[in-house]
């Protein structure tokens, strides 16, 4: 949508929206979000963060959202609210809606006719469909996907080009699955019999919640026996790989780049930064938030925050450290050694 096209909301629209307090013009018509950096006149900017007040005080925003602590910080006509950066989440979806399907099927999809399809979902082009697929009402197939045979797909679901659905998996309602996602793939089991591998048949699926959204060339691999489960409301990022039988709790969000084991459950509510890794057959508690780039190889029961990355430093200072690590326990040792030694009588002064 051009600039020129979208509709324009005044402050006092907008807050009969979703909630907040005018300071200043409440008469003000905006048309599309900004940064405070990159704002025009006919934008709404945001400040959640209290280093970039130099920002809100240069921006040339027509108002902005802000909190309580920094109502004053700006004469400009402002929006305030408890938590500036959901609110405007909420206001970039008021501008930025998403396309609505255009429904019917493209000549050039193949669809099995025991499939069962929404009379309003739309199917592109190259599309493929197995035997007893159903898809929701709303839904919209991009492109180049294939829905492997009994799999379900709820209402409002956006599955961008290049999709890959296995067989027998299932897909809540308004879950977005981003470009290269591949759901239900073979996990990684394997037993070694007298020098070679055998294949253990993955005979589970991956069961999806509502409101998931999972980012492009992200892989989620079907249970070996019993489903991988992602519940409701989970946001996973680009490029995550998600093995057999996981579970991952409602309204976790995990960065890009992690790897979770076979077997390990993740609690709800969870944050796991970017390249992290938890190895299989954990337990991680609700509420746990996973600092970037570290190795989690044991349960985690409270609630917390966890980090096991090891500060960067120049090259020459990492290398006598690293040095120094590899005597750790030989240190101890000699730290027990010593401890166990008698205390020395002190000697009385003459």
């Amino acid at each position: 949508m051009m600039p020129s096209e979208r509709t324009s909301y005044s402050l006092r629209e907008i807050v009969k929206r979703y909630g907040g307090e005018i300071a200043g013009d409440p008469e003000v018509r905006v048309r599309q979000v900004a940064t405070l950096e990159g704002a025009t006149p006919d934008t709404i900017a945001f400040l959640a963060n209290d280093r970039y007040l130099s920002q809100l005080k240069a921006t040339c925003a027509g108002a902005v959202i802000v909190s309580e602590s920094a109502r004053a910080a700006t004469r400009l006509p402002r929006i305030v609210c408890a938590n500036p950066y959901a609110y405007f989440a909420r206001v970039s979806a008021l501008f930025n809606p998403g396309r609505e399907p255009r429904p019917g099927v493209h000549a050039a999809a193949v669809i099995d006719p025991s499939a069962a399809i929404a009379r309003d979902a739309e199917i592109g082009p190259f599309v493929v469909i197995g035997r007893s697929v159903r898809i929701g009402g709303g839904s919209m197939i991009g492109a180049g996907c294939c829905l492997g045979d009994g799999v379900g797909v709820g209402s409002g679901v956006r599955l961008f080009s290049n999709v890959t659905v296995y067989h027998d998996c299932m897909i809540g309602d308004r879950v977005i699955l981003h470009s290269g996602v591949v759901i239900g793939a073979d996990g990684f089991g394997i037993a070694m019999d007298e020098g070679r591998w055998l294949k253990v048949p993955q005979i589970g699926r991956v069961v999806i919640g509502n409101d998931v959204e999972i980012g492009a060339n992200t892989t989620v691999d079907r249970g070996a026996l019993d489903d991988t489960v992602i519940e409701e409301g989970v946001k996973l990022d680009n490029q995550i790989q998600i093995a057999h039988n996981v579970r991952i709790g409602a309204h976790t969000a995990i960065a890009a780049f992690v790897g979770i084991a076979g077997s390990a459950k993740i609690g709800r509510g969870c944050r796991i930064g970017g390249a992290s890794r938890i190895a299989g057959h954990l337990t991680i508690a609700d509420h746990v938030e996973i600092s970037t780039c570290t190795l989690i190889t044991k349960s985690i029961a409270k609630p917390g925050t966890y980090t096991g990355a090891y500060p960067f430093e120049p090259n020459s200072e990492w290398r006598k450290n690293a040095a120094q690590l590899r005597h750790l326990n030989e240190l101890a040792e000699r730290v027990r050694t010593l401890e166990k030694k008698p205390a020395q009588p002190k000697r009385s002064k003459p």
